[in-house]
């Protein structure tokens, strides 16, 4: 297998880019965590996740992706039954969200990986009935199977991995070529759907929407029309929701990421001179709200630099995808460019208070094995699109 590839076709510009975004999470995670004692040691660790995903991203690149077709129907169904085991004998590791199960002794979360599968799975069947995907039975049965993830993920409660989930499933659907009076009929549907999904909204996720909400300048309360609404359509509103008190201490992270970003103004305060950060103001800063640690200390300049970095991957993810030799390589590499777009757009919302927290970390810059190491999986289907990709024909 290895002496038939031919690295020529490996996007190495891609790699850099990867590697330089990797760099920057070190000396940014450094920044937020060195005068944490508890902390201290993430920068280091972070070394070797990264070093870890290095070699996932050449480990899977040399795997011929059209492989994956094989193990895609099977892979989904063992990720629809590990879903179902962490409803019935999930974990919540404190954190609310029963999306965790003990498998011979160690946690496992299959949310995470469930992206991946998702993406594998789609772009499987979607390439496998691609002259069919025009007749709207095929494309109901592609969201059927679409809805039995994302049903399972949202009760555990999981809000984030569920719409990431649905943008993933949305975005290879339309890539897909169905024909859009079908999409207009399926878009119509999801918003008569809106209302009746909203009343199902757990406690914690209607508390996440309160705290993103309008308030009164004076009063702190959300605005009453806007109030009135949520108490005609739920039984009973967390405290976020009723009590100006309860919302401003909820969003106290969400208001101390936007004052960083405004201290940071043009270039910034400084490598490791940031106040938010270094004063501990900003809680999660070295994970969900990093990017409001680069605004702070490397200010306008640094945080755009970031984001047309992060932008460039998914540019050149989009440019394998559109050289790719077939219909499933086309549709893996579109979704790792949208999944990675997906989490860029809702981390930097959130930092900006343009977006509801979700959790949803910044791709290759927040610190944690299991995002980084998955992006750089994500990468690695990338390059093995790219290696194998249509040669240019001349006429």
């Amino acid at each position: 297998m290895f002496a038939r590839l031919n690295w020529r076709h490996f996007d190495w510009l891609l790699l850099v880019i990867v590697l330089v975004l990797c760099a920057a999470s070190v000396a940014m995670i450094y920044s937020a965590t060195h005068n944490s004692p508890d902390l201290e040691d993430y920068w280091l660790r972070q070394v070797v996740f990264i070093g870890i995903g290095i070699l996932a991203i050449f480990g899977v690149a040399v795997l011929d992706y059209r492989q994956l077709g094989i193990l895609a129907v099977p892979a989904f169904i063992l990720f629809i039954i590990s879903l179902v085991a962490v409803y019935f004998f999930g974990d919540t590791q404190g954190s609310g969200s029963q999306s965790w199960i003990n498998i011979a002794g160690t946690l496992v979360q299959p949310t995470e990986a469930g992206k991946f599968l998702i993406i594998i799975f789609l772009s499987w069947y979607l390439s496998w009935f691609q002259d069919r995907m025009h007749s709207l039975p095929y494309l109901l049965v592609v969201l059927v199977l679409l809805f039995a993830p994302l049903v399972l993920v949202y009760i555990q409660p999981d809000f984030g991995m569920t719409v990431t989930y649905a943008f993933l499933g949305g975005a290879l659907i339309m890539v897909a070529g169905v024909r859009y009076r079908h999409l207009l009929m399926l878009s119509a549907s999801a918003l008569i759907a809106v209302p009746f999904f909203a009343a199902t909204l757990q406690g914690y996720m209607l508390a996440r929407v309160c705290i993103f909400l309008p308030t009164d300048e004076t009063t702190g309360q959300i605005q009453e029309p806007i109030l009135g609404f949520l108490r005609s359509s739920f039984d009973s509103l967390p405290p976020e929701c009723v009590r100006p008190e309860a919302n401003t201490a909820a969003s106290y992270n969400v208001d101390q990421a936007l004052i960083a970003v405004g201290n940071g103004g043009l270039t910034g305060l400084g490598w490791t001179q940031g106040t938010q950060n270094q004063l501990h103001f900003l809680r999660v800063r070295h994970t969900d709200f990093i990017f409001s640690v680069i605004a702070e200390e490397l200010g306008l300049v640094g945080a755009a630099l970031v984001l047309l970095l992060l932008l460039f991957v998914v540019w050149r993810i989009l440019r394998i995808a559109d050289r790719a030799p077939d219909q499933f390589g086309r549709l893996l590499a579109t979704g790792v460019a949208a999944l990675v777009f997906f989490q860029v757009f809702i981390n930097v919302g959130m930092n900006l208070k343009l977006m509801p927290v979700t959790g949803l970390t910044l791709p290759f810059i927040s610190y944690g094995g299991s995002s980084l190491v998955s992006m750089m999986f994500a990468i690695g289907l990338a390059e093995s699109v790219a290696m194998r990709h249509r040669k240019i024909e001349f006429f």
